[in-house]
């Protein structure tokens, strides 16, 4: 799964590139993803093209932010759809989880850049 990256000062935006992220593709999310948590620690996940996720993509999701935080870092979602966010909100995922409406709004919540 190719993840097209952007960078928006010092924070990574990222494209979910699949409508579903589920136990058939979560690992090769999880592989792809790696990179840019090794090479950022703000990162934002744009979830606009997701449209379901299972527990095994709630997995990956969880693998990313405890990655990033162990490292000092955050993650932020954004572009979440209703369906996707039902699911989050289940689970009470969304108590876990920054979540914003749009990617301006991920970047903005990270604060001022870091020096």
């Amino acid at each position: 799964m190719h993840m097209v990256l952007e960078t928006v000062g010092d924070v990574a935006v990222a494209v979910v590139p699949v409508e579903e992220l589920d136990a058939g593709n979560a690992s090769e999310f999880k592989r792809d993803v790696a990179p840019l948590i090794d090479a950022n620690t703000r990162l934002v996940l744009d979830l606009s093209r997701l449209h379901f996720v299972d527990s095994s993509g709630l997995g990956a999701f969880i693998s990313c932010l405890r990655k990033l935080n162990a490292k000092g870092g955050d993650l932020k979602l954004c572009g979440m759809s209703k369906p996707v966010r039902a699911v989050f909100e289940l689970v009470r995922m969304h108590r876990v989880f920054d979540i914003v409406a749009t990617r301006e709004e991920a970047v903005r919540a990270f604060g001022p850049q870091s020096t």
